[in-house]
Parts: C-alpha cells; structure tokens; sequence
C-alpha cells in the first residue's frame, strides 16, 4: 500500500472508530458473531432504522476492512451470505461492552425499542434490586 493511501490516526481508538463507527456497523458486527450466517434481507429485518442503501454501504466497508466477508452464489434468484471473519470476532468484547455501558446508562430520555444485546439477565438484576 502507497503511502498516500493510508489513513493518518493519532491514536488508537480512531482505528477502532473509523472501522467500527458508523449507524449500524455494530448492530451488524453483534448479529454476525451472536446468531452466524445471514442473508441481506435477515439483517433488514434484525436491525431497525436502517435503509438498504445505508445497510449496503455498511456491509461493503466492514467487508474492505476484513471484518466480515460476503459469499455470493451463482443462483437464480441471486443469493448473498455475510459472515463473521476472525478479525471481526475479536470485537466482541468491546461490542459487549458497548451493550453493558449503553445498558447501564439508559435514562428517560430514552426509549429501547429493539433490544439486541441479551441484557435479559441485567433486566432481571435491576428488577431484584
């Protein structure tokens, strides 16, 4: 790579934010590493508030970056699976953290409509609080 390609940072976690910063782009790494395998129009229907320009947009640069990858078969009709790479399984802990901080820091401006984290066992801590 030509040194004028590369992406000036100052530091660490803007490497992490220009992968990973984006609408969904955490929404869609979660899904690929918690429930596997997916289909476009599964990961439509998982996340809400996206349209499929801003999905398409997301699903390319995650590819580019190696954080996931596309397999695409010669059918009729056309058929797309986007999986998980190594790479992209190693965000879990940080997209876990993510969920717990967001989880932990909800008030009432606030409301969750389609929770995607598994926060089942801390909504059932809060409530024996």
């Amino acid at each position: 790579m030509k040194i004028e390609d590369k992406i000036t940072v100052g530091c660490e976690m803007e490497i992490t934010l220009k992968i990973i910063g984006g609408k969904c782009k955490p929404l869609i790494l979660y899904l690929l590493i918690t429930e596997g395998t997916k289909r476009f129009k599964e990961l439509m229907s998982s996340i809400t508030q996206i349209s499929q320009k801003t999905l398409t947009n997301q699903l390319r640069e995650l590819e580019a970056d190696g954080m996931i990858s596309r397999k695409a078969f010669s059918e009729i009709p056309p058929r797309v699976e986007y999986s998980i790479t190594a790479k992209g399984s190693s965000i879990l802990p940080i997209l876990e953290a993510m969920c717990d901080w967001g989880y932990h820091n909800m008030d009432e401006k606030f409301i969750l409509t389609a929770p995607q984290c598994g926060n089942e066992k801390l909504e059932h801590e809060s409530a024996n609080e």
